[in-house]
């Protein structure tokens, strides 16, 4: 463990919470934010489990849906008091943590997907409550397209034009994302460093830490 402060990414995380107790300086993170797909297709009840495992290690979570998870599961993260789709959450350390939960749409008919047009809404209204923070972490579920953190198996690139462009403007210090478990990877947007850990249950996490400089990222990986 360092000194710095620090929290701890997760997502896609499918209904399976075996690897938690295994992530280093889990317990001891500032928070543990999750970037979406908290369950397989689940409702309440599933995400519930997942939200409460994670709480059992550590009590500061910040979550969205992804596109696995049924609409109904953002409302229970907002009565939670924890969710960043289309908002923000600001730290006492002056992070601001904003999110764009669901997906945009994919061949397979999943639960929650979205169009750009409203990715691209709500990642505007997720900005707006935190656009005055010193630094700022984009939570999106979809990766910006055309990056090292949105190929699928076959080589093509599946991530979000919205997300791209609102990343190329903005220019947050970090994007945690996910959607694509075989596209871990880091990368960069200009000055902004594009992480995705993968999938939970693959061992993927990241850790977000916060120095001198700013903020940084990397990859973690449990095996």
């Amino acid at each position: 463990m360092t000194g710095k402060a620090f929290w701890i990414g997760v997502g896609d995380i499918h209904d399976d919470v075996s690897i938690l107790g295994r992530i280093p300086d889990f317990g001891s993170a500032l928070g543990i934010v999750v970037s979406g797909d908290l369950t397989i297709k689940g409702g309440v009840a599933a995400a519930k489990r997942v939200i409460e495992a994670v709480r059992g290690a550590n009590p500061v979570i910040l979550a969205q849906i992804g596109n696995m998870d049924k609409a109904e599961v953002d409302g229970y993260l907002t009565a939670e008091g924890i969710n960043m789709h289309a908002t923000g959450r600001v730290t006492a350390q002056g992070v601001g943590f904003f999110g764009c939960g669901w997906s945009t749409p994919t061949p397979f008919g999943t639960p929650s997907e979205a169009g750009e047009d409203q990715i691209a809404a709500w990642l505007e209204a997720a900005y707006e409550t935190v656009a005055h923070c010193p630094h700022l972490v984009l939570v999106s579920h979809t990766p910006p397209i055309n990056t090292a953190a949105d190929k699928v198996g076959a080589g093509a690139h599946v991530g979000s034009q919205a997300v791209r462009d609102f990343i190329e403007r903005v220019q947050p210090e970090v994007c945690l994302t996910g959607h694509i478990h075989e596209s871990i990877a880091v990368d960069t947007l200009g000055r902004t460093l594009v992480v995705n850990p993968g999938a939970l249950a693959a061992g993927g996490y990241a850790r977000i830490e916060l120095g001198p400089q700013g903020l940084t990222a990397r990859l973690g990986r449990i095996v």
